[in-house]
């Protein structure tokens, strides 16, 4: 793992979410097929891209693919899957809904806060099943008090992965749709005659997904643009060098994409890292992809003190970031961008992805300078209520009047003073 100083990282540190045109184009096209043909251009997407037969007869998964699925998940795995759908429900329902009316002098202020009334969970399906994509889309989504949110995921030969299935069900999803990429996105936003159209699409994906969440961003409401997985390791002297390099490559091995990057003033501890990188690397079953991985984005870079280690961190807005540091209380109050922070030593990113209750839909790409984390207020909205007594109106007439016809708007005006003017 290469070993870059504060002056020679600036290339490592620029990367971020690259809109490419050649996709670009792909998922244009694709959402304005799925828009005029509805259900037979999703078909037709299905089987060019997967293979997968998909009709309007099973594109919704069933009760009995339901019950098979149970019939493949292990006991003791679905007992960890439901302690950590426990965690993260309880999680995103600490603080509920919250309605802000406040009433002073004759006058009511404030907002009420209603979920949408739907939304679709997009859980990609690469190497592996992503049962804990469903869990952090399809919680939030119904603590959130969303009345129908559904799931779209790609298939494997047209079936869907029986944990994925299960964690869905445990979830309290409404449906799930077997189907994927551009076309799976362009459905939830449009409607087609097996999918109805939602107000909110939420969850990771390729870059087509991603591209075509933004296309569709304003027909519906999105949680972010995400894109590769990436961590930042903020480490000293007392963080272990090997516990670090399991870190670094808990990121590496998810996508040739993926960046890694860790920042310490210790010059003998990153030299140490960087070995048991090397070390932990020859163990690794996704070797491959975790070596490509370090060399697009990955490295340790040597800063002066901890200070410059969190503008760096700052500067680049990771998804993941862990404080492997003596104190990381104290240095979390130097963190102004990130999508998730983990403290100390004993709380690597996984405990974040799969157990604690926090979101793992995460902003990437430095997008946590304006993204945060999904939450159920992606669900919900606020609508303002005003409510005025004559008293109240008779005292702000005046004010209200002469503003609105500084803008020349007489009606405005005029209906003020319907109710202010004696008669």
């Amino acid at each position: 793992m290469k070993i870059y100083t504060e002056n020679d990282c600036g290339e490592l540190l620029k990367r971020g979410f690259e809109e490419r045109e050649r996709e670009l184009e792909i998922v244009k096209n694709i959402l304005s097929d799925v828009r005029t043909r509805g259900d037979a251009a999703v078909f037709d997407y299905e089987k060019q891209f997967s293979g997968a037969l998909i009709d309007q007869e099973n594109i919704c998964v069933g009760e009995l693919e339901y019950l098979a699925a149970y019939e493949e998940v292990s006991p003791k795995l679905l007992c960890s899957l439901r302690r950590a759908i426990k965690n993260i429900r309880e999680y995103h329902s600490r603080k509920g809904r919250r309605d802000t009316l406040e009433t002073h002098d004759g006058r009511m202020t404030g907002y009420v806060v209603r979920p949408v009334a739907s939304a679709g969970i997009y859980v990609p399906a690469g190497t592996a099943p992503l049962a804990s994509s469903v869990c952090m889309g399809v919680i939030p989504a119904k603590a959130a008090g969303v009345k129908n949110v559904v799931v779209v995921t790609p298939t494997k030969k047209g079936a869907v992965h029986p944990l994925v299935l299960v964690a869905a069900r445990e979830c309290g999803a409404d449906a799930v749709y077997k189907t994927g990429g551009a076309q799976a996105i362009a459905a939830l936003a449009y409607g087609t005659e097996s999918i109805k159209k939602v107000d909110v699409i939420a969850g990771p994906g390729n870059i087509y997904v991603t591209l075509a969440k933004k296309e569709v961003y304003g027909q519906v409401g999105i949680d972010m643009l995400a894109g590769p997985s990436e961590i930042l390791i903020i480490a000293d002297g007392s963080a272990d060098p090997d516990c670090v390099a399991a870190d670094v490559l808990s990121q590496a091995e998810h996508d040739p994409l993926s960046r890694a990057i860790v920042v310490t003033p210790d010059a003998r501890l990153a030299e140490k890292i960087s070995e048991r990188v090397l070390v932990r690397l020859k163990e690794l079953p996704r070797r491959e992809i975790a070596e490509k991985s370090l060399d697009f984005g990955g490295g340790i870079v040597l800063v002066k003190d901890l200070e410059k280690a969190c503008e760096i961190s700052n500067q680049i807005a990771p998804e993941h970031l862990e404080l492997y540091v003596a104190e990381p209380e104290e240095w979390l109050n130097k963190i102004e961008n990130a999508g998730a922070v983990f403290l100390g030593g004993y709380t690597p990113e996984p405990v974040g992805d799969y157990f604690a209750g926090p979101d793992h839909i995460l902003p990437t790409g430095g997008s946590a300078k304006f993204f945060g984390v999904l939450n159920e207020d992606v669900f919900t909205r606020k609508m303002s209520v005003i409510g005025y007594t004559k008293e109240a109106l008779l005292k702000d007439g005046a004010d209200i009047v002469r503003l609105a016809e500084s803008e020349g708007l007489a009606a405005h005006a005029r209906a003020v003073l319907a109710r202010t003017e004696e008669k």
